[in-house]
């Protein structure tokens, strides 16, 4: 099963998505995109590993997630991947090729074999910023949402900590795992 969960900032996306994992029954391999590059951002990384079981394994990567994705998917396995927006700055950060990541990332989506969780930041419900850089950024991550969120089987958008199904699980399809 694909799970997509969306939001702002502070909307309780982390904790329902560690929620989903947790009643996943399977083994969580938590993957984590942030870099920390000054104190605050350390406190919240911090604040993430503090909330999660000490049975998850944690995969620190900013870049190569698709990677990750291939190497760790099993039928047991619940990947949890928080968050894709960072994983979108970090790639912008490091001028890669953000059309050649998010196709290889949709290509090892759709190949898992378990479940796989994936947490985003809703950045399009804003005014379109005024600097191109972050106009880019805007674009980015609009257009890989929604490739997740066709790809996905539920899609959950995040407002004040209450979960929103805006794509519910098809009672017709069933996901081949």
């Amino acid at each position: 099963m694909i799970h997509f969960i969306i939001g702002g900032a502070r909307s309780g996306k982390s904790s329902y998505a560690e929620n989903l994992a947790r009643n996943s029954g399977s083994d969580v391999i938590y993957i984590a995109t942030a870099q920390a590059y000054d104190d605050e951002m350390q406190r919240r990384i911090q604040q993430h590993k503090n909330q999660r079981p000490g049975a998850w394994v944690t995969v620190e990567e900013p870049i190569e997630i698709s990677d990750v994705i291939r190497n760790e998917s099993a039928v047991n396995n619940c990947l949890l991947i928080d968050c894709l927006t960072l994983w979108v700055t970090n790639l912008l950060s490091a001028d890669k090729d953000i059309t050649d990541y998010k196709d290889r990332l949709v290509d090892a989506i759709g190949r898992v074999k378990g479940d796989i969780i994936l947490v985003s930041n809703e950045t399009g419900m804003g005014v379109v910023p005024m600097g191109e850089l972050t106009r880019r950024y805007c674009d980015e991550a609009g257009w890989l949402h929604q490739k997740i969120a066709a790809l996905a089987d539920q899609v959950v958008l995040m407002v004040a900590g209450i979960p929103v199904v805006i794509k519910p699980v098809s009672t017709d399809f069933k996901h081949n795992s």
